[in-house]
């Protein structure tokens, strides 16, 4: 036991190309957590067959295997690092559920991982991969389980329509799944969902890349001849639905349309409410011009000087990070989601409208402050890498005995079973049929995954399965 090295899964709930945070983030964190070679890594990503791929991925993009998709993945991250990492990639069953805008898992997506290296499972979003698990218990398999809440859902949830009611039953479901089956619960800051025994901590890092153009900006900004480091003013990125900022940005615009006379911002974005952001644009005083979305790396946007944000549903925004890290000033609420950014000098926060008027007036007639070393490391993947390690406590693994299960198979209860294990196995009972899987909220056929994915993953094919269609998710 002591020269086996640990190995840590890493289970996610998305995957490249779809450029989403569940992708990206857990895809650099394997990198990272491999780089130095002490512990083997396994990376769990979904695989979806054709019909799905083409409901969620962007530009018409499609693989014939998963050996097609690990290529791409593993060159896109090539493209971004300066190592080569040695963790190994593994696929899961999945589908798409347009009604969720989600992937979610089909069966027991534990078995990827054979017993004998059931030594450390991450959980990237752990509620949304055990809402709907029927299984083997994650407790059971592994010794250690680590949840990490990358979405602040109940925000998103509030804004439908009776939100608040649906918010209250969904927090109390997030809480019993993550419960279950996590023995640790890192929570990326404190807008995300309250859970016991949970701990704050930002394990997520930036892209190189963005550090790269930090450099370059840095560079110009000491070479002394004249050269301004940014030529342009105020902009924002992200996903153009109304959530994602755009609501409280336009509103702010509007509002303060006197203050700001003079201001230009650019928009960029791609989603369901473009449309009526660019109408909402149209209407102001102000000039606020609309572009598609592109990758926030593009040389568009590096000589931009100011990043608005007023987004209040990001947990850590990404694209915050980005901006710190090229070298701009940042305006954004002051919000728990923005706590980790306040320690850095560019960003700057506002507690109401008046605040944002100064702060946004402010930034573009002063030139941001350079970047340290320190703050550099604090926005690097490195320094993520050694948070996660510090608060996962990962040398307490071997020392850890996997929990027995509730009787091997969940078959029956003893009077001493602690209450976890009773609403481990009321969860087990709940998730086990068709029927009452609906109810809950899941997708069609997802208790075993049919016979095209069992096919194209190189699995069994159940009994129960063998000449199924896979009936694909619209409602």
């Amino acid at each position: 036991m002591d020269n086996k090295k640990q190995h840590i899964a890493i289970f996610t709930t998305a995957s490249l190309p779809w450029m989403t945070g569940t992708a990206v983030n857990p895809l650099f964190r394997a990198a990272f957590l491999a780089k130095d070679g002490s512990r083997k890594v396994t990376l769990v990503i979904p695989w979806l067959s054709l019909q799905h791929q083409k409901l969620v991925y962007p530009d018409n993009i499609t693989f014939t295997s998963p050996s097609e998709q690990q290529v791409y993945v593993r060159h896109w991250l090539q493209e971004r690092i300066s190592f080569s990492p040695t963790f190994s990639i593994q696929f899961y069953p999945a589908k798409f559920a347009v009604d969720k805008r989600s992937i979610l898992s089909v069966g027991d997506i534990s078995e990827v991982i054979p017993d004998e290296d059931a030594d450390v499972a991450v959980l990237e979003e752990p509620e949304h991969l055990t809402w709907f698990h029927h299984g083997k218990r994650w407790k059971t398999k592994f010794r250690l389980v680590i949840g990490i809440i990358h979405t602040n859902y109940l925000e998103y949830i509030k804004r439908e329509k009776n939100g608040r009611v649906k918010a209250l039953v969904v927090k109390y479901i997030n809480s019993w799944v993550v419960d279950i089956y996590c023995h640790k619960v890192i929570r990326l800051s404190a807008a995300t969902q309250d859970y016991p025994n949970s701990i704050i901590c930002n394990v997520h890092g930036v892209n190189p890349k963005f550090l790269e153009i930090g450099k370059k900006k840095i560079e110009l900004q000491q070479s002394g001849n004249g050269n301004q480091a940014f030529t342009k003013g105020a902009y924002y990125i992200g996903k153009m639905v109304w959530s994602k900022g755009y609501k409280e940005l336009l509103k702010l615009l509007r509002d303060n349309q006197k203050e700001l006379t003079g201001l230009e911002v650019d928009l960029y974005g791609s989603g369901e409410d473009s449309d009526q952001v660019q109408a909402a644009a149209k209407k102001l005083d102000l000039v606020v011009r609309v572009y598609p979305g592109r990758d926030h790396a593009d040389p568009v946007f590096h000589d931009y000087k100011v990043f608005l944000n007023p987004s209040t549903t990001d947990v850590v925004c990404t694209t915050t990070a980005e901006a710190l890290a090229m070298g701009k000033i940042v305006v954004c609420a002051n919000h728990p989601s923005n706590e980790f950014f306040k320690q850095f000098v560019n960003c700057w926060t506002y507690d109401n409208s008046k605040g944002f008027v100064e702060a946004t007036s402010r930034a573009l007639t002063e030139e941001p402050a350079e970047l340290t070393g320190a703050e550099r490391h604090e926005l690097s993947w490195e320094a993520a890498t050694e948070r996660f390690l510090k608060v996962a406590d990962l040398d307490q693994v071997f020392a850890r005995k996997p929990e027995k299960s509730l009787l091997k198979n969940f078959a029956s209860i003893s009077l001493n079973t602690r209450m976890e294990d009773v609403s481990a196995y009321l969860h087990y009972v709940a998730l086990g049929s068709e029927t009452s899987r609906r109810a809950f909220g899941a997708i069609p056929g997802s208790l075993q995954p049919d016979e095209e994915l069992c096919k194209e993953l190189g699995l069994a094919i159940p009994a129960a399965t063998q000449g199924s269609k896979d009936p694909v998710n619209t409602s």
